[in-house]
């Protein structure tokens, strides 16, 4: 049963933290997480061999650097990274957006390194 207290305020959530490059889970969808991140910066290159992964621009501008030609996304734009393409994210200034993927699926994929962190969740 879905209740009131079921209703996630995005503004709110993305008040509750301050690092960048972190992902924190704000609801599970089926086998899927919705999380939020703040970037800025350059992440790594990487990829993910079996998932698709959205990008949702809440606030800020996001540059997805991909082999083919950067794609760049404005607030309130998606855009879907397909399984098996390198990307990169890239954010000038402070930019918080909403991620869907599976759950348990790293940040940096197949990448590795210090940047990997799995996804904390929000209370």
């Amino acid at each position: 049963m879905t209740t009131p207290d079921a209703v996630v305020n995005l503004a709110h959530k993305l008040s509750q933290f301050n690092e960048l490059w972190t992902q924190k889970k704000v609801a599970d969808l089926n086998d899927y997480e919705v999380k939020l991140a703040k970037l800025k910066g350059e992440f790594v290159w990487h990829t993910h061999e079996d998932t698709d992964e959205l990008f949702l621009v809440i606030s800020g501008r996001l540059t997805i650097r991909l082999r083919d030609g950067d794609v760049t996304l404005e607030t309130g734009e998606l855009f879907v990274v397909p399984r098996g393409i390198e990307h990169c994210p890239v954010a000038e200034e402070e930019t918080a957006i909403l991620l869907l993927e599976p759950a348990g699926v790293l940040n940096t994929g197949d990448a590795g390194g210090p940047l990997t962190r799995a996804a904390e969740t929000l209370d």
